[in-house]
């Protein structure tokens, strides 16, 4: 019996490439598509599939909050993170979501579909073809700061032009919190300002680029 496979992108031609590569192999069988991360949860929820195949940039959100909703309730479906930016955060943060694979887009076709069958069989792994460079990496290199929940929310906020009236909306939170987080992301990221802030947090992973 084939293993039931849905892919979540924004693009509709990678979508499509992707669902041709795991149609011609025999034990795939995609059954569900969708481009944002509202939709990929609504149609897991109505397809139920075995294996996600999740991008990491989505218009709504990012595809690791579908690999966390999913794997907070279902430890047997296979997720594969499939991404453009396969730096060492987004793997390890692919990783602690829960993730059972992650592949870059550089790669082929081919691969995907391997890491697809590799998550079927073992959802609770994590398959990444970097995963060793990118420990030794960490293990050698200055710890980043760490940033609380809130902060990187604010972070993020930051990185796509908001200002601190805007951040404090967005957030629900009053201005004079919402500048006492950036106050603190700037102390943390030993910054002078937001400019100073972003490619520091750039540079430490902290943000994709």
């Amino acid at each position: 019996m084939s293993t039931t496979v849905m892919l979540v992108d924004d693009h509709e031609l990678i979508r499509q490439g992707l669902a041709r590569a795991f149609e011609r192999d025999d034990d795939m069988h995609v059954v569900g598509q969708a481009g944002s991360v509202n939709e990929g949860l609504r149609v897991f929820q109505d397809l139920k599939p075995e294996v996600v195949v999740t991008d990491l940039q989505l218009p709504d959100g990012h595809g690791l909050e579908i690999v966390r909703a999913i794997r907070e309730s279902n430890d047997s479906v296979g997720l594969v993170v499939l991404t453009m930016h396969a730096g060492d955060e987004q793997i390890f943060a692919a990783m602690e979501a829960g993730a059972s694979a992650f592949v870059g887009k550089d790669s082929k076709s081919s691969e995907v579909v391997s890491a697809a069958k590799h998550a079927a069989v073992a959802p609770r792994t994590f398959l990444c073809a970097g995963l060793s460079a990118a420990m030794m990496r960490r293990a050698t290199a200055p710890a980043a700061p760490r940033l609380s929940a809130r902060e990187e929310e604010v972070l993020v906020l930051l990185a796509e032009g908001l200002g601190t009236s805007d951040i404090a909306g967005r957030l629900y939170l009053s201005e004079s919190t919402a500048k006492t987080h950036i106050t603190h992301i700037y102390q943390k990221l030993g910054a002078a300002n937001r400019a100073q802030a972003l490619v520091t947090a750039m540079r430490m992973g902290l943000l994709d680029g």
